[in-house]
Order: C-alpha cells, then structure tokens, then sequence
C-alpha cells in the first residue's frame, strides 16, 4: 500500500495544469476524500442485494456490476431470437487515428470503412468499436486483466467484476460497454495491424479482459465475490466452463509492415476459435508491401496504390462472414461448447482439449501491407 506522501504526490499528477491552482482549495479536500476511499478499499462502494436469480439473493454486489450483467442478458436474449436482424460487429484494433499525435487517419480504419460499407450494402446493421479511441478520448480506459482465473476459472466472473474498483481510482472501465456489444454481434470482424509482430496494446487489452467469456462464472455470490477458496473448492467438484460468445462468426484482416502478419493473424484465430466462435470461410490472400525499402511516408503511396486489391480483400472478409449459415437471419444461432471438453494442465486452472481433430484453418483477409500503424 501507498504511504500518504506518495499517494498525494500521484493524485496530484492529474491536476498539474496551472489552471487548476484557482482551485486549489478544494483539491486539497478531495485528495484527503480519494485517500481514505483508497486506505479503506472502497471497490464498490454502491451494492445492492443479488436478488432471486442467484444462488445467494442476501449476498451484497456491486451496483454498476449488477447493471452491466442486465444489459448483457439482454443482449444475449435479443441475440438468440431468429427474428432479430443480423449484426456484425466491426472491431478496429489500431491504436492510431487522426484525431491525437499521429495526426491521420489509419489504414486500419481505411480498410474497417469499406468493409462497413460493404456489410451495410446487405442490409445488416453494423457495430463499430474503434479501439484506437483509447488514444484520443478523455477518460476512456480498458483496465487490464488481473489473471483471476489463473487462480481459478470461478473466481473468473462473467462480465468481469474486478473493475470498477473506486478505492484505486481504476474507473470508466469501457469493457463494460464491449461485453454487451459482443454479445449482440451475430459477426465479428477484426481489422488489425501488427505492431512489433504482434497485436496493438489496445486490441490485446481487450482481448485479455475477454477471458471470462471462455469458463466465466455468471453468479458471483457462488465464490462469494472474490473468495479463492471457494473457487478453488467449484473448479475441483467439477466446472462446466460456459463459451458465453459460442456460435458467432468471425473473420479477420490483419495487415502490417515486413513480418508477423501471419502468426499474428493465426494466434488470433486461435483465440477466436478455443472461444467457441466460427471462422467465415476460406478465403486468404496477402499483399506485400516491403518496409526496409520504403521509408513510411512513400510507403503511404504505395499503399495507396494497391486500393483495388485492398478494397476487394476487405470486402472478401465482410461477404464471407454474411454468407455462413451461423449469420442467417432466423437461421437460428447455435449456441453451447462447441465440442471442447476441459483437460487438466500443469499448474492451476485447465486448458481445453478438442473432441474432434481441428479442422484446417480457414480465416479471411491476411493482408500484409507497408506501414502497420
């Protein structure tokens, strides 16, 4: 824990601006407020009783918590209803964009557009989550993952409960928004680039607080909160691992500069795939743009140049995932396990062995191109 000098020295930190000294008054008493939330461990300082649909109804839980879990019960319930129009969530993994230090807009998002358009051409609403927001938006946040289910996979909640936690100052958690917008999506298509022969900060964020999707206990007041112990105790007489995202399509169009394009695109896919989702159909392709012999700006150009070829591999990947049985309007969305089965791994927790051998990988758009921001 923090001494009190130290934790005055940071909460200062966000109030360096000269223009707030005319305050300065009244800062000093919010800062001696945000010490004792902090020293008394104020996570949730708004509870509620559970209510009858959980295995303790007295046990007190987080009001915020309580309300994102009904907004994606609501969700799944809408999603699950033939008669609900098919929606495609479109996920921008960039961490650029026009609208902070950059200063322009990113191919990502170049590429997202026309998929959008293409998606919109068949009547399919569309879902935009532009993680490069986390950039360029006041108080947009996705915390990390604190690796719960490490301990155990119970202790995992589904949607995750570790945050909003008040007392730390760990606030605005945008993934509580995200749960839903999954869970609505019939599809899923992501748009990425490659940073450093793997995936952007921002779409890695958001991947790891996904966890609790793949195994997550939707009843907290079963571990008592956060009560290792009793997770523990639920995982070793036997836990079912719910897919809460099983049955939707995915597809996926990763593009970068060089190398990693294609193991960052296959450990996405593999990621998508232990989650219980549905890859959209074969389609492949790559186009390569070298970085070592084009600096940045003139490799701009370039990929100006392959617009054609982009355009058409962009609307491969939005045509692929509209034409898979799974994302049929009134087809009727499959839901479950999607034939995983656990088996026990070394250490804590469990991984999950498939029942039937693993079908060749089939994922659309691999696009490999100049200049990965």
């Amino acid at each position: 824990m923090l001494d009190r000098q130290t934790f005055g020295q940071r909460f200062r930190m966000a109030y360096a601006d000269p223009l707030y000294e005319t305050v300065a008054d009244a800062l000093e008493r919010l800062e001696e407020v945000a010490w004792q939330a902090y020293v008394t461990g104020r996570k949730s300082p708004r509870t509620e009783r559970a209510g009858a649909d959980f295995e303790n109804p007295d046990f007190e839980l987080s009001s915020e918590w309580l309300a994102t879990r009904r907004r994606v019960l609501q969700a799944q319930e809408k999603w699950s209803r033939p008669e609900t129009p098919t929606r495609v969530l479109l996920v921008g993994g960039a961490a650029r964009n026009d609208g902070t230090c950059p200063g322009e807009m990113s191919k990502t998002f170049r590429l997202l557009s026309r998929i959008r358009e293409t998606v919109m051409q068949d009547g399919v609403e569309t879902d935009v989550l532009d993680l490069s927001l986390l950039a360029s938006e006041y108080g947009r946040h996705i915390h990390p993952c604190k690796g719960c289910v490490s301990t155990a996979m119970p202790l995992c909640h589904w949607p995750c409960s570790c945050y909003p936690n008040h007392g730390l100052n760990q606030t605005n958690d945008w993934m509580a928004e995200i749960y839903e917008r999954w869970t609505a999506a019939h599809a899923v298509v992501i748009v990425t680039p490659v940073y450093w022969y793997q995936s952007p900060s921002p779409l890695k964020l958001m991947i790891d607080r996904l966890v609790c999707a793949d195994g997550g206990n939707p009843d907290p007041t079963r571990t008592a909160g956060k009560d290792p112990a009793r997770a523990k105790d639920l995982e070793m007489a036997g836990w079912d691992y719910p897919k809460h995202l099983a049955g939707r399509v995915y597809g996926l169009l990763v593009h970068g500069d060089v190398a990693g394009i294609e193991s960052s695109r296959r450990a996405l896919s593999d990621w998508l795939d232990w989650m219980g989702l549905i890859d959209a159909g074969p389609r492949r392709a790559s186009i390569a743009i070298s970085a070592i012999t084009n600096p940045m700006p003139t490799a701009m150009t370039r990929w100006t140049g392959t617009q054609p070829c982009r355009k058409k591999r962009a609307t491969s990947a939005a045509r692929s995932c509209m034409r898979s049985p799974h994302c049929v309007q009134g087809n009727g969305r499959p839901t479950g396990r999607s034939g995983a089965t656990p088996a026990p791994n070394r250490g804590s927790g469990f991984l999950y062995r498939r029942v039937q051998p693993r079908r060749f990988r089939r994922t659309v758009g691999s696009v490999s191109g100049k200049g990965a921001i």
